[in-house]
């Protein structure tokens, strides 16, 4: 198929709504708050109930929730929870009564049927305990940013290549966002030839009085383009077919938080990467108050044959709706309104992984690089005063 006929297949596609019996629309969920945020989809099970037994285990972040909920949709079984405030074990059984509260990871670690661990520590804590997890023989699923040390990363990568354990992370930015999905494929198959430039733009909500304490710590969190660069630096690899790239420039500044001192609320980033594309980033805790959802977040592509944008969760004052696609190449103008209509099939492309010792859902070379980048960023960022 080429690229007239597989955007014309895809435009048909989406019109009719042949997609939706598949993965159907999305249900409402919360697209204020960023931590919380957690898309749902209707259930595409890749495994039996019992199949494919996992794990949910520091709670300390949001997006556990976001991995339990596309792991389920997935078939996946949840068979227990543990952390060690019974609070948020209370809160979160309370979401997935199916849990079994653990009384340690210890006893989690010890259940033979559990195949995967899902972990959304404390950022800092989050490499070590997948090493541990990992040398346990279960494989191990975090949540961005998987590490905030460069030997934290070379450390996790050891292990690896000891145990053969999965070492996978939660880049939900694009592997949690149907146009972010329908854009993978549609670059992948050329529809606006090479990639040549790729622009991340990333505003979160701040939400300061709902924030742990932890969050504000740059030793526990890790730094801007650590945190909320992960996910730039792991599209950027993606959608230019790169499998390295060099930091060209970073700077992170306080501009407007001068009572959490440690605390970045402005990042930027650019990057060549190794097929020769040029990256640019800026994430930031920006989002104003009167936005509909916790971050106007775009992608914009360009390609020696078009160009290609991502409004990905709101088009400010025209539709509320999220996963807007558009396209411009040779052939005109296009627009894709994606959500329903694409799915989360990371998740069961991981589950297959996890049983079959395959990667089609990502390769764990490009999980590295990605976390790889953001810390190289991070440590070489200028600190605006």
């Amino acid at each position: 198929m080429n690229r007239r006929e597989f955007l014309t297949a895809s435009a048909a596609t989406l019109a009719s709504g042949a997609l939706a019996p598949k993965v159907a629309a999305q249900a409402a969920f919360q697209k204020s708050d960023g931590m919380n945020y957690a898309p749902t989809a209707k259930p595409n099970p890749v495994v039996k109930p019992g199949e494919f037994n996992f794990a949910a285990i520091r709670l300390d972040h949001g997006h556990i929730n976001g991995m339990c909920n596309g792991l389920l949709e997935a078939g996946a079984t949840l068979k227990w929870v543990y952390d060690p405030d019974p609070k948020k074990v209370d809160a979160f059984r309370a979401k997935y009564p199916q849990a079994r509260a653990a009384r340690s990871l210890d006893e989690v670690l010890a259940d033979p049927e559990v195949r995967l661990v899902a972990c959304a520590a404390i950022t800092s804590e989050r490499g070590p305990i997948g090493c541990r997890i990992m040398e346990a023989g279960k494989d191990y699923f975090s949540d961005k940013a998987p590490f905030t040390t460069l030997e934290q990363l070379e450390q996790a990568r050891a292990v690896v290549a000891r145990t053969g354990r999965k070492y996978m992370v939660y880049y939900s930015e694009r592997l949690h966002n149907e146009s972010a999905m329908f854009a993978t494929d549609l670059l992948a198959r050329g529809a606006i030839g090479r990639v040549i430039h790729v622009i991340n733009i990333a505003p979160h909500r701040l939400a300061k009085a709902t924030r742990p304490a932890w969050f504000f710590e740059r030793e526990k969190y890790g730094g801007i383009l650590c945190d909320l660069g992960s996910h730039q630096f792991e599209q950027f690899l993606a959608y230019s077919g790169s499998e390295d790239a060099v930091v060209t420039h970073a700077a992170v500044a306080n501009f407007a938080n001068p009572d959490k001192p440690e605390l970045e609320d402005f990042g930027e980033a650019c990057m060549t990467g190794s097929s020769g594309a040029l990256n640019y980033v800026r994430v930031d805790w920006f989002t104003p108050e009167g936005l509909s959802t916790w971050g106007d977040g775009r992608t914009f592509v360009v390609g020696t044959e078009g160009t290609l944008e991502l409004r990905k969760y709101v088009d400010v004052a025209r539709d509320p709706a999220s996963d807007h696609v558009y396209l411009v190449d040779k052939g005109g103008e296009h627009r894709f309104d994606v959500a329903g209509k694409v799915g989360y099939r990371f998740f069961g492309e991981f589950i297959l992984d996890c049983l079959n010792r395959t990667e089609n859902a990502t390769t764990q070379a490009h999980a590295f690089k990605a976390a790889e980048l953001c810390l190289r960023a991070q440590a070489a960022a200028k600190r605006v005063a």
